[in-house]
């Protein structure tokens, strides 16, 4: 198998390194978080005008790509300059859904940079993509939405919400899934927004019979469609972890050579070499497993999940093993809100926690091995 870019993709990356290079310092990206979206708007203009977003969705949605490659390109670029924006969250989650369901006006708005949002993890859903608890009843020839959604991404910046909820059958089924368009400003919508603890925003919504704009796709028919985009988000996330591990791995590097104790770099040390060793083949494995998901995303449904839970399992034990030895080695500068391996550290911990854990993607693979 050729593992080398195409020559587009490697155009892609290269530009994309150096304008996140020139915008996303380690500073710029902390004053950004502070602020009211958790974003930096020049930032997210930028690369919508580069055309990042578009890279993430097929031609006939208006993009040029979509394919599991682009994802990773794209998003191990962002890891790696720490950027935070809201690129999974509306380009890959919410545009890709509507996308999928012929939506095509409202996903080249989400191209143009028009930002986004999924809101459908719900308080009591975990990682179970077919909890869904919120209910949609028909009113006046439309439809009306009540529930609560946890953790939705920026919610507070986004212009419209893509609000899973259920036109029937029980919590826990597949079937009776729906996708609504929810504009931000709709009556009966609250948002609590708060900071997330890798960078960015989110919000707990609450929902109380607020009117939806538009049902999204064949009622109650979403749930695959919501698993095809939570894999390509999950490919996006594990490529933007492997881009954090390569900034951890290079500022470590940078540390062992330039800190001296009795008179020579601690990088010389055995043992610390022995450490810096283990990350390096951990990063391996991940590059690996990236790779491996992004060549599957357009397999069939028990092959890519399988992927999917596999490499999610190892970028959750990879990440976290690297950035603990980061600043294991770094001692207590790497503990410092001041320096740049604080900000990574953090981002790349948090990855465990987002669309699943460790342990969960390590049950999940047993169980769809074992079907």
């Amino acid at each position: 198998m050729n593992f080398e870019l195409t020559d587009e993709r490697r155009m892609l990356s290269d530009s994309l390194r150096r304008y996140l290079g020139d915008t996303a310092s380690h500073e710029a990206t902390a004053k950004a978080t502070e602020g009211e979206t958790g974003f930096d708007p020049g930032l997210w203009s930028g690369l919508s005008e580069m055309g990042v977003i578009g890279a993430l969705l097929p031609e006939d949605a208006g993009g040029f790509g979509g394919a599991g490659f682009d994802i990773s390109v794209v998003f191990e670029e962002i890891g790696r300059a720490g950027a935070v924006v809201p690129l999974i969250e509306s380009g890959v989650l919410a545009a890709g859904l509507l996308a999928e369901f012929g939506e095509t006006e409202a996903a080249e708005a989400a191209i143009a940079g028009t930002v986004l949002t999924l809101a459908h993890a719900e308080p009591g859903s975990r990682y179970t993509l077919e909890h869904v608890e919120t209910r949609a009843e028909q009113h006046d020839g439309g439809w009306r939405l009540s529930g609560r959604k946890s953790v939705v991404g920026f919610a507070a910046a986004a212009e419209t919400l893509i609000v899973s909820a259920r036109t029937g059958g029980e919590a826990a089924d597949t079937d009776g899934i729906s996708l609504f368009r929810v504009p931000a400003e709709a009556e009966g919508l609250t948002l609590r927004d708060y900071p997330m603890n890798g960078g960015g925003r989110a919000a707990e919504v609450a929902l109380d019979g607020v009117p939806a704009e538009a049902l999204i796709g064949p009622e109650g028919g979403a749930f695959d469609a919501l698993e095809r985009a939570h894999a390509r988000a999950t490919c996006a996330l594990s490529a933007e972890a492997l881009g954090l591990m390569e900034t951890i791995r290079a500022l470590t590097v940078d540390y062992l050579r330039g800190r001296k104790q009795f008179g020579q770099p601690i990088g010389k040390f055995q043992a610390l070499q022995h450490r810096m060793a283990d990350v390096l083949i951990e990063i391996e494995q991940a590059r690996s497993a990236v790779i491996n998901l992004a060549g599957h995303l357009g397999a069939d449904r028990a092959e890519r999940e399988r992927h999917v839970s596999a490499t999610k399992n190892l970028i959750g034990r990879a990440g976290r093993l690297v950035a603990e030895e980061a600043i294991q080695m770094h001692g207590g500068i790497g503990m410092t809100q001041e320096y740049a391996l604080g900000h990574f550290a953090k981002r790349l911990i948090m990855v465990d926690h987002r669309f699943g854990d460790a342990d969960h993607h390590l049950e999940r693979f047993i169980r769809l091995s074992a079907a």
